[in-house]
């Protein structure tokens, strides 16, 4: 969490924890600029982690909102967090019925996903 509020602060957006109150995304940031709000969903991974799980509630979020969500993976290696990776519109179908969670293949969401924007 801390490795990409740091991230967002350096490219000079005004980011803020909202991860206690379950929305569906741990991070709102603001563009200060044009005031527009970002809604980044975090995970942590261990460097070389072949798969990431995400909840129903991100899920729906993230298809609810795609110009606006992004899933920031962070990468870390022996207890040092890499940058992130921004991942927008990493999501492309709503879960099954019933599903609360859907583990996600990582080659495949960095290969599908729009990495290119911040």
């Amino acid at each position: 969490m801390e490795k990409v509020m740091q991230f967002e602060r350096e490219q000079g957006f005004q980011p803020r924890d909202v991860s206690k109150e379950n929305r569906g995304y741990d991070i709102e940031s603001r563009d200060p600029n044009t005031d527009h709000l970002r809604f980044l969903e975090v995970k942590g991974r261990v460097k070389g982690a072949e798969t990431v799980t995400v909840t129903k509630n991100e899920i729906l979020t993230g298809l609810n909102r795609p110009d606006a969500y992004i899933l920031a993976v962070v990468f870390v290696e022996g207890g040092t967090a890499e940058a992130p990776v921004y991942l927008h519109r990493p999501f492309s179908q709503e879960p099954e019925f019933g599903a609360a969670s859907v583990t996600l293949k990582l080659a495949e969401i960095l290969g599908r996903a729009n990495t290119e924007r911040i």
